[in-house]
């Protein structure tokens, strides 16, 4: 009898091959992703793409996937977010036409580096931290910080006590000050977060500080407690009692939400120097999620207050990407504290690393093609 090889005539949408691909994938391959070779349907988005950034640019744009959670796993959720080449990112959307018949729609992002879910902080450390590290060291000031919907996976990236890409960093800092060409430098830290437009210190009983400038224009957070630190053990208990005081609440998407934005700052002040004048600064940012009342389902006042803050901080900063991006004579730096904070990451000698977390449900579709043209834009900063 002759072998018949099966073939695949649903995705995994449940929608016909015929209608959305130019070919059926074979049973034992089933990959959804194509080869550069083959050539996708007239219902693909404008692909948005990047050219190669190098290293004088001054804001390296990275996506990370998580992997399906166990609620999506039960849920039987799809995976509709593909990582290719190591930069871009494939968001299949399934879409309707007017006479009802599916189809979808292929959305295409190319960023500096692309994360699949089976990347560890390591692995986004090592391709992103090194440049960061060494402009820290010359003097500058570098930033990471994580931006996606609730749940996509910021505070674990950031934040985590274990492999956090803060204590990573914190590593190397430690290792280079041990060379004797750095031992002019000492590290200070601090913790705090922005909670419904005010600052609060975290190493200091949430005492309410305040963000000022400086004769030379530079950021200050007047009140703010600095801690001077020999190790990263140090620094890692220092961390952790800091981290316990932060604003967190059950929202409809994560059982452990971030209602504030957090700021770990690591500064290196020259010891040999009168008033311990700033060597240089690394600053590490755990956003609040960004999201939308009525996709929680959120009944709590609170959390929906929370929530208006939040949005209006992350769409302050938006405005001031854009005025950055367009060369506008005013960047509207002022018109949150999130901003205000953030000025000294966007102008002078800075260096930024934007991580982006997405989910790759195909229930968070929507969240996750706004979380990419979000991040997307960050990548025109010159």
């Amino acid at each position: 009898m002759d072998t018949i090889t099966s073939k695949k005539l649903l995705d995994d949408y449940g929608i016909p091959y015929s209608l959305n691909m130019a070919s059926i994938p074979n049973v034992k391959n089933n990959n959804f992703i194509r080869t550069s070779t083959e050539k996708y349907s007239k219902n693909i988005s404008k692909l948005e793409t990047r050219d190669q950034k190098n290293d004088n640019e001054k804001i390296y744009v990275c996506v990370r996937k998580r992997p399906l959670n166990s609620n999506e796993i039960k849920r039987e959720d799809k995976n509709a977010v593909f990582i290719k080449d190591n930069k871009t990112v494939i968001v299949h959307e399934q879409k309707l036409k007017l006479d009802l018949t599916k189809y979808i729609n292929y959305h295409h992002f190319t960023f500096d580096y692309a994360f699949d879910s089976d990347a560890s902080n390591k692995d986004v450390y090592k391709q992103t931290g090194a440049s960061l590290i060494e402009h820290v060291f010359n003097g500058g000031t570098a930033t990471y910080f994580c931006y996606g919907q609730t749940g996509s996976g910021k505070t674990f990236t950031m934040m985590n006590p274990e492999q956090g890409l803060f204590i990573l960093a914190a590593k190397d800092i430690f290792t280079l000050l041990k060379k004797e060409k750095y031992s002019f430098i000492s590290v200070y830290i601090s913790f705090y977060e922005i909670y419904q437009g005010q600052l609060y210190d975290l190493l200091n009983n949430k005492k309410k500080v305040y963000a000022r400038e400086d004769n030379n224009q530079q950021v200050c957070i007047q009140g703010l407690t600095e801690y001077e630190c020999f190790s990263e053990d140090e620094l890692m208990t220092i961390f952790i009692n800091g981290k316990n005081s932060r604003v967190t609440s059950t929202t409809g998407s994560n059982p452990d939400s971030s209602r504030s934005h957090g700021i770990f700052q690591v500064v290196l002040k020259d010891k040999t120097k009168k008033n311990l004048p700033v060597y240089g600064k690394f600053i590490f940012i755990d956003l609040a999620g960004s999201e939308r009342g009525a996709d929680r389902d959120d009944t709590d006042k609170q959390t929906l207050l929370e929530g208006q803050e939040i949005n209006k901080s992350l769409l302050a900063l938006k405005e001031c990407i854009r005025a950055i991006d367009q060369e506008s004579k005013h960047t509207p730096f002022r018109q949150s504290k999130l901003t205000q904070v953030l000025k000294d990451s966007f102008i002078g000698n800075s260096k930024t690393c934007m991580i982006t977390t997405i989910s790759p449900s195909s229930m968070n579709i929507d969240h996750t093609l706004n979380t990419l043209r979000y991040a997307h834009r960050y990548i025109n900063i010159i």
